[in-house]
Formats: C-alpha cells, structure tokens, sequence
C-alpha cells in the first residue's frame, strides 16, 4: 500500500487551483445571489483541458480515470466555489460515460469532442415527480415512429437544463407491465433540450442556485433513432453502470467543500479576538475543528479506495456507497461546525460558509439518500433482508 500522492495527480492539484485562483468568493457569492451559471469559470476549466479530463483520447480528452475526475472536483470545490463550481462542470466531466461506453461509433465522433472541448453542455433527465429513487416507476415514455422516437412525458431536478444543448433522457419503451422485469424496457436517448417540444422551468431552491435545477415537460419530442444510447431497452443497465463513479464524484466533492469550511473556520478562529484571546484558543472552538479534520482525513481514504477500484476494474458498489455516505457526513459535520465558530457572522453571506453549509446538506439527499446507501449495504454487504 502506497499513500504518497504521485506527481501527476499533484500536478492535476496545482493545475486546478491555478484556474480557481481567478474566481474568488465574490465570484461565486454573485453567481449564487444572481442564479446566474458560471460561464466564465466554465470556459476557463475548458481552456485548461479539465472538462474532457475523463474523455478517451482518441475523442479530443484526457483518457484519465475516475480518480483524476475526482481530483478535479475535490479541488474545485475546495477553492471555494463548492457545489455550484462543482455542479457547473460534473456533468460534462462524466456524465457522457454512458455514451463513451454504449453509444455507437458515430455518435461517439459526433458528441465526445464537443463534450471533451466544453462546446456541448449535456444534461441528465432521470428522476420523476412520482418515482423519485424508485426509477423503474418513470412513466416518460417514447414510442417508435420511423427512425424517430417520440417522447411524451415530465423529469424533475434535471441540473442545467436551461443552459444545455442535449440532455440524456431515461424514458420507457415497453410498459412495464409488458416486462419481465421491472428493470427491462428502458431506454437511453441523447435528445434535444433547446426546441420548442421541450419546457423547462426552474425550480426555487435553497442553495446551489448558480447552477439551476429544473423541471422539465417533454411534449411529442423526436428524437433520431441514431441518438440512441446503446440498446433499446437496456437504458436501466447503464444506468446503473455509471452509478458507482457518480458516487465517488459527489464524495470527492463533499471532501472539497469540507475542507474549504475547515480552512475558514481555521484562519477565523485564529483572527477572532474575544475576552482578550483568540477564539480557536477555546477548546470548545478547536476540538470539533480537529473532528471535523479527521472525519474528512477517514473519508478521503475511503474515496482513494472506491476510486482506485474503480479504475482498475474491481468491484467498488460497497467502497462508492460507502466513500458517497462518509464524505457527505464529513462534510456536513465540517460546515456546519465552521458556521458555529463563526458565530453569528456565520449567518451572514458575505463570510461564505453558509453556502457551504446548504450545499453540504443537500449532499446527503443527491444524488442518492444516505438511507438508500445504508440500504444498499445493509442488503447487498450484510446480507440483510430487502426493505423496500
């Protein structure tokens, strides 16, 4: 076992943190306050080659693995832009894997290098107002007509929605009733966002808000048989298939936010003077600051686990649950204790670590809940009886 961080991945750090460096908080306080996408960065991040960092080669990328993707966005977040600096690229850092892996040679030369550029935003559609985690429940359906498909049907908390060109929609091609399993007969399109059979409403939220979550109503949207993922009916295999890296993804991010509100948390209580003294002289300030460090130190090692597995082929469904439900617990535990050291400035936005704060707790709701991660390791690690 070698812990020591070896000079490429070293370099990625550096590499990022150069980007970062030039869109400080005011930057990413405005975008959130203004719910305005972060183009700038964006465009920056694509400049330097770290958007198509996870993309073969041989498509204009990086050819690298989940491991460096993850180190791109642990650093991102940690420079301070948290989730929605994170968010802003996620998608295009990996959410084309399914098309890297199922999609046909055409379709790979026509969309990977605009992807791997930062021309093609891609969007994800999945979750439904009334299936939620239970994605074999959605009812967005698409039916064959010709060489088109022809999409009927409502997503919810599709991020980016407005701002994408294509979005990968999960919908059904055989009812469900018509399966012999509940998994069969769903299917993976690449399909138009920016037309008018599509309507996209922003949904208000708590946080995150650079980067929008959106509703979206798909109104006989046709979509070329040629813009099919892989198999006609397979969709749900790969979508599970890009589980894991997911997973590991929002866990390295949770470790960025965590340590930015650490860092903060730090630098304030060494500057706050109360009753004469520093603030961080305080025990009660220091000893959840030093918790807060090593939760984050535990789960760091649990994502380096979960993504190194992944990368070389192995097993990683119990290592990603548990890296995605750690980092998300650490995360929190970290912001939330950064906001109680800074007191009632905390509160204030201007001191940053209230962002930090929301954004943290919604890791533990997205991508997946904490208690569909204990679920999954209760049932498929323990061996304990299915819950639901």
């Amino acid at each position: 076992m070698d812990f020591a961080e070896d000079d490429d991945h070293r370099a990625i750090r550096e590499g990022v943190r150069t980007v970062c460096k030039g869109f400080p908080d005011e930057y990413w306080r405005a975008a959130d306050a203004e719910h305005r996408f972060p183009w700038d960065f964006y465009d920056a991040m694509a400049e330097g080659g770290w958007i198509g960092i996870a993309i073969p080669e041989e498509y204009g990328g990086g050819g690298r693995g989940i491991t460096e993707a993850s180190i791109v966005l642990e650093e991102v977040a940690a420079s301070g832009a948290g989730m929605n600096g994170a968010s802003a690229i996620h998608l295009s850092v990996f959410g084309m894997n399914p098309v890297v892996k199922y999609g046909s040679d055409e379709m790979r030369a026509t969309y990977l290098p605009r992807v791997a550029s930062g021309d093609l935003h891609v969007a994800f559609g999945v979750t439904e107002p009334d299936s939620g985690t239970d994605t074999t429940s959605i009812t967005t359906r698409a039916r064959l007509d010709g060489d088109h498909y022809v999409v009927r049907g409502q997503k919810v908390w599709t991020s980016k929605a407005g701002d994408c060109e294509k979005v990968l929609l999960l919908v059904r091609t055989t009812p469900i009733e018509e399966c012999a399993k509940r998994t069969d007969g769903m299917t993976l399109l690449l399909a138009d966002l920016q037309v008018p059979e599509v309507d996209i409403t922003p949904i208000p939220k708590l946080g995150r808000n650079a980067v929008a979550s959106n509703e979206t109503r798909y109104d006989d949207l046709r979509v070329p048989v040629a813009d099919r993922v892989g198999e006609e009916g397979k969709g749900f295999r790969y979508l599970l298939d890009g589980l894991n890296p997911e997973r590991i993804l929002i866990a390295a991010e949770a470790l960025g936010i965590g340590r930015v509100s650490v860092r903060r948390a730090v630098e304030y209580a060494n500057g706050r003077q109360v009753f004469g003294r520093p603030i961080g002289k305080n025990q009660g300030i220091a000893f959840p600051l030093a918790e807060a460090h090593m939760k984050l130190r535990a789960a760091e090692l649990a994502v380096r686990e979960a993504s190194w597995r992944y990368d070389h082929g192995l097993p990683c469904g119990e290592q990603a649950n548990t890296a995605k439900y750690l980092a998300s617990e650490a995360a929190f535990f970290a912001a939330d204790r950064a906001m109680q050291t800074h007191g009632g400035f905390g509160y204030a936005t201007e001191y940053d670590v209230s962002r930090w704060f929301t954004e943290s707790r919604l890791m533990k709701i997205a991508p997946i809940s904490q208690e569909m991660v204990l679920n999954y390791v209760a049932e498929h690690v323990l061996g304990l009886p299915r819950s639901y």
